[in-house]
């Protein structure tokens, strides 16, 4: 076995100011600046006019971001390139933006993980300067940035799949629904969410060709029950927010909603025994320890042990990956 490198004193430099870009990165994303300049070549003073923010202030973060290659300045003039515009403007397609702010918000939790660490729960959550409201509404929509290059793939990966009726828990803006509507063409689906979710999944469906397969029902599941006469359940990034005790909950749920040899199939990030790989599940651990009450990364067992404690069987872990893309699936007895 190769001996294993350790990094060097550079390498471990650079790690200590890895966040210094996303802090600059962030703070422009969260200031609007992209979308302001995608549509004009400002001054900083322009800029800070329209922004209401310190000129001195401005001036430093516009050659920042500029620095960083996600600006172009030309004399005293700022302006987003046309080819980052797609990534960096609001409503495109392509947008990484309400990716950036969600990292923006759960950054905040992150720099007082010392503090975290000493008292064994999270530090004073604290809004951004856009507000709770628009935070949250960060959140949703960065679901589906995340998710939607990966979601048909994955979907592909499962097949072949066969079912009626679909319930997405905690479906987001429907993102999952859509990639399993495309794979199994006859089936339908239930979106349960909370209400604010449920409103931006109705808009991306109103005009999609999937309108007429798909139900919304806005809902909490920590208190309500779900919907029932489901035979699949997609259980997409949400035991990773929770403890195993609130997961053994929800499972119990799934499994009252779904009819007899449903099945029920959980994807996230799944830890080996030592917890240590994959390494983004590591950090993301990190990540449910400064921002959640309760939440962590599990191991398969811890899975599996939660689902049959729930009343499924046969779990088992369908696709392997080193990142959130790993599928759990298990069915209810017949």
């Amino acid at each position: 076995m190769a001996a294993k490198q350790w990094p060097t004193r550079a390498e471990v430099l650079e790690m200590g100011a890895s966040f210094m870009p996303s802090c600059v990165l962030g703070a422009a994303a969260e200031l609007d600046l992209f979308t302001l300049l995608s549509e004009a070549s400002l001054t900083a003073d322009e800029i800070a006019q329209r922004l209401k923010s310190d000129l001195r202030a401005t001036r430093m973060l516009l050659d920042a971001v500029t620095a960083l290659n996600l600006l172009d300045k030309q004399g005293d003039c700022y302006h987003v390139p046309s080819e980052l515009r797609p990534l960096l403007i609001a409503r495109g397609p392509e947008t990484v933006l309400p990716m950036l702010l969600h990292r923006m918000n759960i950054l905040r939790g992150w720099s007082q993980l010392a503090w975290v660490v000493k008292a064994g729960i999270p530090g004073p959550r604290q809004a951004s300067i856009r507000g709770p409201a628009a935070d949250r509404e960060a959140f949703v929509a960065a679901m589906h940035t995340v998710s939607g290059p990966n979601a048909d793939p994955l979907i592909a990966k499962l097949q072949p799949l066969r079912f009626e009726r679909l319930l997405d828990v905690g479906g987001a803006s429907g993102t999952w629904t859509i990639a399993l509507l495309k794979a199994v063409p006859e089936s339908r689906a239930t979106i349960f969410d909370l209400s604010d979710a449920i409103k931006q999944a109705r808009l991306r469906f109103a005009h999609s060709e999937f309108a007429e397969r798909v139900a919304f029902v806005p809902g909490d599941f920590y208190v309500d029950q779900l919907p029932g006469g489901c035979d699949f359940a997609w259980v997409s990034a949400i035991i990773h927010q929770h403890s195993r005790r609130h997961n053994r909950e929800l499972f119990t749920k799934v499994f009252e909603a779904l009819q007899p040899g449903g099945w029920i199939a959980i994807r996230d990030l799944v830890m080996e025994p030592d917890r240590v790989q994959p390494v983004e599940g590591a950090l993301f651990a990190i990540n449910m320890l400064v921002n959640t009450d309760e939440g962590g990364t599990f191991t398969l067992d811890e899975i599996a042990e939660d689902l049959q404690s729930a009343g499924f069987v046969d779990p088992e872990l369908k696709v392997k990956s080193a990142d959130m893309n790993s599928v759990v699936m298990a069915s209810k007895p017949t």
